[in-house]
């Protein structure tokens, strides 16, 4: 625990959206070929001072998420770097269509960054969280997801993002939240982070799951004697395959962690390499049980549907168990 208190005490509690809004306004600075559109958005995506900075480079496209794709596609054969802007929803669900023929298909540069993604979104409840978001743009060939946990990892990737080539779906919230990385750490595309050394559960998580992963295996320690080795999987395609299969074959068992419903997300993906690669051990899944979320305070979401720090100690208790039958 040393390890812990040394590397990743909370700096402050800030928005993962701001991240992506400061990184953007930075390569604006830096690279006239970016270009930036919202739906409508700009206050809640934290575009603000980009559109202000380049208002050339611009474009407020009103509520109107499928033509903004089809033109951030357009845009991109210019050689030119589209970053669209709006709610992990608006930018999955409602244009999944226009993502798979115009942007996938033909393999165009664009970056597809959604906000208040998860059910941490808060008090406009079900019809705004997106709980399905990941699954569906991981199925898309070609496309690059990532699930950044917190201020300056999210700065970070938004930065990695424009150095790729190909289509990525940048994946943030809305709430404050711990910032604890170390913001002079490159990000790397498809590259995990082990935050926690540990021998006897592997815990790997994803987006704000990543801190409270990181409390968990703090508390289980000091209770109950369990030491967790925390990874950090802010790419969910491409999956990091070598930090978590080097992990289980270590610990003999898994929890998956993750702001998202179970059925298509982080720990399906795992599973799948766990059994491709090992067989059977035990994995259990902190996730949304198949179901919508609804009107709340984001913590108090959390925690009713099981997907915070304490649910994590729970099925960290459940899973000792079961590796020893």
């Amino acid at each position: 625990m040393k390890e812990y208190k040394k590397k990743y005490e909370n700096q402050g509690l800030k928005e993962t959206r701001a991240g992506f809004g400061d990184a953007l306004t930075f390569l604006g600075s830096n690279n006239n070929k970016v270009i930036a559109l919202c739906a409508d958005l700009t206050g809640s995506l934290c575009m603000k001072d980009f559109s202000k900075k380049f208002p050339e480079r611009f474009f407020q496209i009103g509520i109107a998420e499928a033509n903004m794709i089809g033109i951030a596609a357009g845009i991109s054969i210019g050689k030119y770097i589209p970053f669209t802007g709006t709610f992990a929803n608006f930018a999955t669900s409602r244009v999944y269509d226009q993502i798979r023929q115009s942007i996938c298909y033909s393999y165009k540069n664009v970056k597809i960054c959604a906000s208040h993604s998860g059910l941490t979104l808060g008090e406009d409840g079900a019809t705004h969280q997106c709980l399905e978001d990941i699954g569906m743009m991981k199925m898309l060939p070609g496309m690059t997801v990532i699930n950044t946990c917190d201020y300056n990892q999210t700065y970070a990737a938004t930065l990695s993002i424009c150095e790729h080539l190909g289509p990525v779906y940048l994946r943030f919230g809305r709430p404050s939240v711990a910032n604890f990385t170390d913001k002079n750490k490159k990000f790397e595309i498809g590259k995990g982070i082990r935050l926690i050394k540990g021998k006897d559960i592997t815990i790997v998580s994803t987006g704000h799951l990543v801190w409270e992963s990181l409390e968990a295996s703090k508390e289980l320690y000091e209770k109950y004697g369990i030491e967790c080795e925390v990874i950090n999987i802010h790419t969910i395609k491409p999956l990091d395959h070598n930090i978590i299969l080097k992990s289980v074959e270590k610990t003999k068992c898994i929890i998956t962690a993750e702001e998202h419903n179970y059925w298509g997300g982080l720990g399906e993906s795992i599973s799948r390499v766990i059994a491709m690669k090992i067989g059977s051990i035990p994995q259990a899944f902190v996730a949304v049980n198949d179901t919508f979320g609804e009107s709340g305070k984001p913590m108090e979401l959390m925690k009713k549907y099981n997907i915070d720090r304490n649910s994590i100690i729970n099925h960290a208790q459940y899973i000792m168990k079961k590796k020893f039958e």
